[in-house]
């Protein structure tokens, strides 16, 4: 788990991405601020969709050390994850931000929050087929068949989220 910077309305928000040990991508979120409320929301949300993880390899953010005691606190000892500070371990998702500052460096930044968070999902969406990461990967012949397969979906869950 780590986070990046990127700009929205000249100032810098903080990307929030989650890779398994395997370089997919379990989850991001994008976050105005960088502290232990930011980092406690992340990791829940990581750990509602993709399951509790036995270990997180992490920086030495004072935030995420925070935020993951914070989850532990109400597990017994066997159950905790294992927090591993060490720069070294965390190079699969340093290069995997790659990826994402390749595509928002050359827009030199957003106009709103809204936009920043929508295109960044779409980016990481388009990052998950290259890798893939989609289920049902098997049933399309191109990663335009994928793709289209997937906004089918989402456009479905919006409108019946708008009933």
């Amino acid at each position: 788990m780590d986070e990046t910077y990127i700009k929205v309305k000249g100032k810098w928000v903080y990307l929030y991405r989650a890779v398994d040990k395997y370089g997919d991508t379990i989850d991001f979120m994008l976050r105005a601020k960088r502290d232990k409320r930011a980092a406690k929301a992340f990791f829940r949300k990581a750990i509602k969709s993709s399951g509790q993880p036995i270990k997180v390899n992490i920086d030495k953010s004072g935030s995420n050390t925070s935020a993951l005691n914070s989850i532990n606190k109400p597990l017994s000892k066997e159950d905790q994850i294992e927090i591993r500070h060490n720069k070294y371990l965390n190079n699969r998702i340093e290069g995997d931000h790659r990826f994402v500052k390749k595509r928002t460096r050359p827009m030199l930044g957003f106009k709103s929050f809204r936009s920043a968070a929508r295109t960044i999902a779409g980016i990481e969406l388009l990052h998950m087929i290259k890798k893939g990461q989609l289920a049902d990967n098997d049933n399309y012949n191109s990663d335009f068949d994928k793709f289209l397969w997937f906004c089918r979906i989402c456009e479905n869950s919006v409108q019946k989220s708008e009933k």
